[in-house]
């Protein structure tokens, strides 16, 4: 999506040669006008899918993937990385390292919205090592609800993650591909 990578280029800024900062337009500060685009991409990528629910994990694949699931008229399931005072009961969980902080959290989901009917399609901000997306499989494994596609916003193509998912069967649909990057330059993996 030439808008994304566009997006990131005036305004990403990348620490390292491994992280990417969004702030001003995904994690901190939200472009709704670029959410509302994203939506529609993947909206429009996955609707012959069947889609019954979008599922996101907190944080900041909240704005995109609420935006999907509006374009695609379903609801939206965030999973949690802390079982709140309110979902202490019939929980699926799995634990799952973050990429970016390195810690790990207790990803949780409630079992009362999936179901075995449900086609999902998983969003994500950033796919890196593919651990949040595996952990979000798992849960919706767990569910016994079907996993019809996963939608990226920013992949880190030169790390594992997308060929984890791919391994296991599903497709990931990614808006950047990003193929290097260092504090000086971002060069991205061009789809025909």
């Amino acid at each position: 999506m030439k808008e994304l990578q566009d997006r990131i280029l005036k305004d990403g800024q990348v620490i390292g040669t491994n992280i990417l900062k969004v702030n001003k337009f995904i994690n901190h500060q939200v472009d709704p006008v670029l959410m509302e685009h994203i939506g529609e991409d993947f909206a429009n990528h996955f609707a012959d899918k069947g889609i019954t629910k979008v599922v996101t994990i907190e944080s900041s694949g909240i704005a995109p993937a609420l935006m999907a699931a509006a374009k695609m008229n379903v609801p939206l399931v965030i999973l949690k990385k802390q079982p709140s005072k309110t979902l202490h009961n019939d929980l699926y969980q799995t634990q799952v390292t973050s990429y970016t902080t390195e810690k790990s959290y207790e990803l949780t989901l409630s079992r009362d919205v999936i179901s075995e009917d449900d086609n999902i399609l998983l969003i994500d901000d950033f796919m890196a090592d593919g651990e949040a997306a595996t952990g979000a499989i798992r849960l919706l494994r767990m569910a016994h609800a079907t996993v019809a596609g996963i939608g990226i916003l920013i992949e880190k193509s030169f790390q594992p993650g997308r060929k984890k998912i791919n391994e296991q069967g599903y497709e990931v649909y990614s808006l950047a591909r990003i193929k290097y990057m260092d504090e000086y330059q971002i060069d991205f993996i061009e789809e025909n």
